[in-house]
């Protein structure tokens, strides 16, 4: 077996071990020791930053670096988050014909252990073999709560002008050329609580006016560059008491800033009018704020030139695509590194159901050294 080979078998064996280690945002700590021992046990230095206190966590991103085989090789940032969204479920992660799924009815991990897993397996694989570029990977923490760990990194620790990110739940031979901005929502109305059955007509209901105002509030897509969604609804106490503060949370993105924009508006708004209605008055307290902005690759961009190149080269048939979806490339690109967005063959990230094929593990671990030899050139 060739070395290529057995590394690509080593892949899956690592993502299995890591798709079993809990990761949620901001309890991070126990993989990010387990790929910083992968990566020193090959003899590299690894540094952490104070992410993880700056956004309330255990653990910060991670970065490492292994030298190019040749002088004068460009450096590229390859990249991955550590982080998972809440578990619903156990961690078992089970091989059922070719397809690695979580045996349990929760999420498997592999948004985004399947890269994780892949670029572990890269560094060794590189470590043995020769580099052809000066490779930098970052491991960041905190993406699935609005790319906070990114956010709270500093690419001036980079030497990388440019790189990838492999985190688009898509099949592989997409690549992410635009992305969305996005604007975390919130609202907290505050009423006046009552006795339900004694004395209702002295409350002021505050899940009442949320209501009111989610009915005013666009559902879903609102159109073919935007979404907005109501994620959480809280309030309340007891079912005899009229509930005087209930607190809503959503977002909106669009491709187009301006619209994304205008879809905060349209929240503060719709909340405003709720809680000033005469049968409803209460106070209300709405915030709107940009988590991520947005980006727009141009196709001729030479990183996204080389990753369709990569790709063919792989026998996928590359193309570029617009996402409604973020990720580290979002706070990446803003601190003017030229980053794009891959597909790495996950599917239904975020669902009970989520998977990856064993076969999409072994060509990611292709396309990137693809990505690499192309860069390179």
């Amino acid at each position: 077996m060739g070395e290529q080979a057995l590394q690509r078998r080593r892949v899956g064996t690592l993502f299995e071990e890591l798709c079993r280690i809990p990761s949620v945002s901001r309890s991070e700590r126990a993989l990010a020791d387990r790929v910083s021992a992968e990566l020193r046990s090959l003899g590299l230095e690894v540094t952490e930053d104070d992410a993880g206190t700056r956004i309330g966590g255990d653990a910060g991103n991670l970065l490492t670096r292994i030298p190019a085989a040749r002088d004068g090789a460009p450096t590229v940032l390859l990249c991955a988050h550590m982080d998972t969204v809440p578990l619903a479920a156990p961690l078992e992660p089970e091989l059922r014909d070719g397809v690695w799924e979580n045996a349990g009815e929760g999420i498997l991990g592999a948004d985004n252990k399947a890269a994780v897993a892949m670029l572990l397996v890269l560094a060794r694989h590189l470590h043995a073999e020769g580099s052809p570029v000066e490779l930098e990977l970052l491991f960041t923490v905190g993406e699935e709560i609005s790319l906070a760990g990114s956010r709270a990194f500093d690419a001036s620790a980079l030497r990388a002008r440019f790189g990838y990110v492999f985190d688009h739940a898509s099949p592989i031979g997409e690549v992410i050329v635009a992305s969305p901005t996005h604007y975390r929502l919130q609202a907290e109305f505050l009423g006046c609580a009552a006795h339900a059955g004694l004395e209702p007509e002295r409350g002021r209901s505050a899940i009442v006016a949320a209501a009111r105002a989610i009915t005013a509030m666009p559902p879903g897509r609102v159109d073919e560059q935007s979404t907005f969604n109501i994620g959480t609804v809280e309030g309340g106490g007891a079912i005899n008491v009229v509930p005087d503060r209930c607190t809503i949370v959503g977002e909106a993105r669009s491709l187009d800033a301006v619209r994304a924009g205008e879809l905060a508006a349209v929240f503060v708004d719709a909340c405003q009018a709720a809680a000033n209605l005469p049968d409803v008055d209460v106070d209300v307290d709405v915030t709107a704020e940009v988590t991520f902005t947005g980006y727009r690759h141009d196709e001729r961009n030479a990183a996204v030139r080389a990753a369709l190149a990569a790709l063919e080269r792989c026998g996928h048939d590359a193309r570029t695509v617009a996402s409604g979806g973020g990720s580290d490339a979002n706070n990446l690109i803003l601190q003017g590194i030229d980053v794009v967005n891959v597909a790495n063959g996950t599917e239904f990230a975020h669902r009970p159901d989520e998977r990856v094929s064993a076969r999409a593990l072994d060509e990611m671990f292709d396309v990137a050294l693809a990505l690499l030899e192309a860069a390179a050139g």
